[in-house]
């Protein structure tokens, strides 16, 4: 049964200054606010490892954000902005990138209505010549409510990836009120990152150096990868009254046969960096139930765990899927979720999470209040109170499921 859930519960103030602007000089130099068996605690990020219990298996998303904003320019004048959201044509990533004359994407365009079919220029203000070689222009397909199928196509050859580093820019956050700069292009990516796709980052995993990441191993805590590119519709605040009237977008993701493996062996054990890598967890539960029902896995839909009850473990959830790929000789698995996770939600799968704060009356914000049953307005209180930074470039919390 779907949760009839008011979002106006899930609203709190949050004021500007609270905001993170611009990341700290040093990644790990945020604050975590530590909750567990109800009790509130203010520490270092760089302490983080002496909470984790030993055996436990950590949990990264290793996508890569692509600078995904594109501006162009009409012969009018007029500027219009292009957000790719996800592939059309070519569909798969990979091969997306690969890509050498021209692909189609999903779009966010600003000023759509001023874009009258025309083929659009890219804006070179600065007369670059590597982007007035690239020549990349811009063609509106087709219009779908709040986006739109947009087909680019260039001159020099280059594959699409290599368009993207030289003419576009990191999507930051728009409650960040600034333009992309310098800093975030480096500090707008994790330090793991590794496969392309995101519009935004896994922001959990920003505060990680490679000092904090060796001290989580030196504790005996297993790590792993899962790769689920994030789409811009999941930091979006619900705009229906009702939760269950907002719509979630599918968003790809990858998991390999070996981590799998290691999932299954270290369940009850299992902390998430991220509500990405919780999102990414808690649906391959539901992929396994689909392996078991039906035979083969399938897409996770939006309201998948709260329209019948599962009576199966998640042991055998997820040894049906491993059993899946090895009789289909796959060592990845690539499938999508469009799961929203809600007061209510039965977790699985994870018992720790690693995640900062979040923007009111959003979807992240109820997976929070999900995970700790309903204490997220004491945990948001302190935070506020002991002046924490709040949003992507904010600091973090470790939270222990109740």
């Amino acid at each position: 049964m779907i949760p009839e859930i008011s979002i106006e519960n899930y609203n709190y103030n949050l004021p500007d200054d609270r905001i993170a602007k611009y990341p700290l000089s040093e990644r790990d130099m945020s604050k975590l606010l530590v909750y567990k068996d109800s009790e509130i605690e203010e520490h270092g990020f760089t302490s983080m490892p002496e909470f984790l219990p030993d055996g436990y298996l950590m949990v990264f998303n290793d996508t890569k954000v692509v600078p995904a904003r594109l501006h162009f320019q009409r012969e009018t004048g007029a500027h219009i902005e292009i957000f790719c959201l996800e592939p059309v044509q070519p569909e798969e990533y990979v091969s997306m990138f690969a890509v050498t004359q021209s692909c189609r994407w999903k779009c966010i365009v600003g000023n759509v209505k001023r874009w009258k079919g025309d083929t659009l220029r890219l804006y070179n203000p600065e007369g670059s010549e590597g982007i007035a070689a690239m020549d990349l222009k811009a063609d509106l397909i087709e219009r779908n409510g709040e986006t739109s199928i947009v087909e680019f196509s260039w001159s020099d050859g280059a594959p699409f990836s290599a368009v993207l580093e030289l003419c576009g820019s990191i999507p930051i956050p728009p409650y960040l009120n600034r333009e992309t700069e310098s800093v975030d292009l480096e500090r707008y990516q994790t330090l793991y990152a590794k496969y392309r796709g995101s519009v935004a980052a896994p922001t959990a995993g920003l505060h990680f150096t490679e000092k904090v990441l060796d001290d989580i191993r030196a504790k005996g805590i297993k790590t792993g990868t899962v790769c689920l590119h994030v789409g811009a519709g999941t930091f979006l605040p619900v705009k229906s009254s009702r939760v269950a009237e907002h719509t979630m977008h599918r968003e790809p993701f990858v998991i390999t046969k070996e981590f799998l493996m290691t999932l299954i062996g270290s369940l009850g054990k299992v902390i998430a960096v991220g509500t990405t890598s919780v999102r990414t967890l808690e649906s391959l539960y539901y992929v396994g139930v689909s392996c078991i029902e039906t035979g083969r896995p399938d897409d996770v839909r939006q309201w998948d765990p709260y329209t019948k009850s599962y009576e199966y473990s998640v042991d055998q959830a997820l040894s049906s899927l491993l059993s899946y790929m090895e009789t289909h000789d796959m060592e990845s698995l690539q499938i999508g979720t469009s799961i929203i996770i809600v007061p209510g939600f039965k977790f699985r799968v994870v018992d720790v999470l690693v995640t900062n704060f979040h923007q009111p009356q959003s979807t992240l914000l109820l997976l929070i209040s999900a995970f700790v049953k309903g204490d997220w307005e004491r945990i948001y209180d302190y935070a506020l109170k002991h002046g924490f930074r709040f949003l992507s470039y904010g600091d973090s919390s470790l939270l222990f499921r109740r």
